[in-house]
């Protein structure tokens, strides 16, 4: 699904294409999905006549939702379900399977959300609703430009806690969305194992990871993102990430360690795999 740095991706992109448009009409399309999508709307009317004639004025990301203000103190909350996508696109455009609500501006196209099953989100309401709704509380949301974690704050609530380290950079409570991917890789560029429990790393340990989560997450926005798998990422304009390109562990066994060429291993953990070079990580 999109994780964090996809989702800021998506955020940066939205604010440029769609803040300041007015919409001219909105289409929910038939079927279960769509209905599931904006299932807070006891009809699908409601939500049309919500959004209907609404100006766009400001956006937020506020952990995986993106929140989009509106003129009159009420906001467009989106959270793209695993398959999702949000695209922009000319109104002309043929409209692609799966796509379930399509958002026509007065001028600059459309903006339509794709989805194949069905298991994102949107509404509008209220703001402070929403406000309280979505809050992050004390996840860690390394690419948040407001209030980004501090070195202080990330050390006391890392090393609090027990159990294999990547278990923990995966909970949505700790980090927001990290995932598979990107913990693997700021494991890696930290020099750590999966396993590791954070209440027993140094304080060196503590700092390399630290470093290493803001690294790799903004180098990751920088290459727009990582596009791997099946109904893999693609920016608002349908064109994927790059990141995948750079990946150093993840999807790699077998293939050499660019750092020190010995050979990526992937160990089972939680259900699925961890990707590691055991010599570079300890």
């Amino acid at each position: 699904m999109p994780e964090l740095v996809e989702l800021e991706v998506l955020r940066r992109d939205l604010e440029k294409e769609i803040v300041g448009r007015r919409v001219k009409q909105v289409e929910v399309r038939p079927g279960p999905r769509a209905a599931r999508i904006i299932a807070r709307h006891p009809r699908r009317k409601d939500f049309i006549d919500a959004l209907t004639g609404a100006k766009l004025v400001a956006l937020e990301r506020r952990g995986r939702w993106l929140v989009f203000g509106l003129e009159d103190d009420r906001a467009l909350a989106v959270t793209p379900g695993p398959a999702a996508r949000l695209l922009k696109t000319a109104v002309s455009d043929e409209v692609e399977p799966n796509t379930q609500v399509v958002i026509t501006f007065t001028i600059g196209g459309q903006l339509r959300y794709v989805d194949a099953t069905g298991d994102g989100e949107m509404f509008v309401a209220p703001r402070a609703e929403i406000d309280a709704l979505h809050a992050t509380g004390a996840a860690l949301d390394p690419l948040d430009g407001r209030s980004p974690p501090t070195w202080q704050s990330f050390s006391q609530l890392l090393t609090s806690h027990r159990g294999p380290i990547k278990r923990l950079l995966m909970d949505d409570g700790f980090v927001v969305g990290l995932g598979d991917l990107y913990s693997d890789e700021v494991l890696f560029a930290a020099g750590l194992r999966y396993d590791r429990s954070p209440d027993r790393l140094s304080s060196q340990d503590v700092r390399r990871l630290y470093r290493s989560l803001l690294e790799v997450l903004m180098d990751a926005v920088k290459a727009r993102g990582a596009s791997v798998g099946d109904d893999a990422f693609v920016d608002l304009q349908g064109s994927p990430g790059a990141f995948q390109d750079e990946l150093k562990v993840y999807g790699r066994e077998g293939q050499p360690c660019r750092r020190c060429r010995n050979t990526i291993v992937k160990e089972p953990f939680d259900g699925g795999y961890s990707y590691l070079c055991p010599r570079c990580q300890a």
